[in-house]
């Protein structure tokens, strides 16, 4: 059977890939260290495939078409949008899918029992899933299943949704007839406010007492406290796009709720940046 190696979660602010370059800027080596940490942790755990859980960023799902839960099943992924080529210097790429795990996924004949998944056969991904496959694999050369999970208009899945998620994941890779080795990479924030007034104080967190506790739920392996820290009123509180932070809940349920191997919120220029990562024992 297939086995669930590693789950992780990092940033995808895409001001890191116009910043992030040599020579390294002081506030940005901690964010850079991180991506090489759980990069490397791919390969040395020799991946075969990945699920990326992310959030799109109002491009491919609008208000007039927006799923919580959306299961890519093409055979390959054209990214990223020409504003964010222009705007933060970003590269158009060609991702490769893997079907026959995403059809396990979402249920062949019949919807899985866990959530009422839809699927995009045509999907262009955004810098939400592109970003952290630049950074985690260069090459590109590791087949994904994007799952899109609707963090940015309400009515949003609840948390604990996200977690029911995570733990469909698991099983669905545990049940699979192969001999894959599966990551599971989530894509998010800590507290971020976009367009607010706390937009990149250029110290830091808009909320950092979110991010210490949000930080220790993973640490922890608290998946209950962490549902619960993340009902909405809480995290808006932290910054109006702060509910992609919820996406790392999957990637704790997924792996059973217990603590991250590594949690931190890197300080940069920016706001902070998420960054766990789980490693099944051998």
């Amino acid at each position: 059977m297939a086995e669930l190696v590693m789950a992780a979660a990092t940033p995808h602010n895409p001001l890191l890939w116009r910043a992030m370059v040599e020579p390294m800027p002081d506030d940005l080596v901690g964010v850079r260290a991180n991506f090489d940490l759980i990069g490397t942790t791919i390969e040395d755990l020799g991946v075969d495939v990945i699920i990326e859980i992310g959030t799109d960023h109002i491009r491919q799902f609008y208000a007039d078409n927006s799923p919580a839960f959306v299961v890519g099943k093409a055979e390959s992924y054209h990214g990223t949008y020409e504003n964010e080529v222009r705007t933060f210097g970003m590269e158009y790429v060609e991702v490769t899918g893997h079907r026959e795990l995403a059809d396990l996924i979402t249920g062949r004949e019949v919807l899985t029992e866990a959530i009422d998944f839809a699927v995009s056969h045509e999907w262009r991904l955004d810098h939400g899933f592109i970003i952290p496959l630049q950074y985690l694999t260069p090459a590109l050369d590791i087949p994904v299943v994007p799952i899109h999970v609707n963090a940015a208009l309400p009515p949003l899945p609840s948390p604990r949704r996200f977690a029911a998620l995570g733990e469909h994941l698991r099983a669905t890779v545990e049940r699979w007839e192969s001999d894959a080795r599966v990551a599971l990479i989530t894509s998010g924030h800590m507290a971020t406010d976009i367009g607010g007034p706390r937009q990149f104080l250029g110290h830091g967190s808009p909320d950092p007492a979110f991010d210490a506790e949000a930080v220790g739920w993973m640490r922890d392996g608290d998946l209950e406290a962490a549902i619960h820290g993340c009902r909405y009123d809480r995290i808006m509180a932290a910054g109006n796009v702060t509910y992609q932070y919820v996406n790392v809940i999957a990637a704790l349920a997924a792996m059973g709720g217990r603590p991250a191997d590594f949690a931190e919120a890197t300080e940069s220029r920016f706001a902070s940046s998420p960054f766990f990562l789980w490693k099944e024992p051998r």
